[in-house]
């Protein structure tokens, strides 16, 4: 359904002592790192789609996150999503909803939300049965 998903960031360092180890924490690797532009991108291994990217704006405005959206990350299991909840708030995350079953979404729906260190919403969500 998705060719990529491109967060912007202010601080681009900042992002990605963020953002490294939270995709290695949900098995994603690294495509391309770039400070000159900066950029940087990861996928699931030997798939080259989706990809997840950070950077600054395009348009060399400053980097403002925005309120209602929201990027979801998926995890290969519960204790994923708690691992990598723990990695956020160990790399600059900000806590926006602990690791939890959020059964109004669907019953297996088990999640956590965090803040990035430029105030970006992700969700890491695992949607399997215990």
């Amino acid at each position: 359904m998705f060719s990529h998903v491109f967060i912007g960031v202010g601080d681009f360092d900042r992002a990605l002592a963020f953002y490294e180890p939270l995709m290695a924490a949900l098995g994603l690797q690294a495509r391309f790192r770039d400070r000159s532009r900066p950029w940087a991108g990861w996928q699931q291994p030997g798939r080259p789609r989706p990809l997840f990217l950070i950077g600054a704006p395009y348009d060399g405005q400053p980097h403002a996150a925005g309120n209602g959206h929201m990027t979801a990350l998926l995890a290969p299991s519960r204790a994923a999503v708690d691992a990598a909840y723990a990695v956020a708030l160990a790399h600059g995350g900000r806590g926006d909803g602990p690791p939890g079953l959020r059964p109004e979404y669907h019953e297996n729906y088990y999640g956590a939300y965090v803040r990035d260190p430029d105030g970006n919403k992700l969700c890491v969500v695992c949607h399997d049965p215990a």
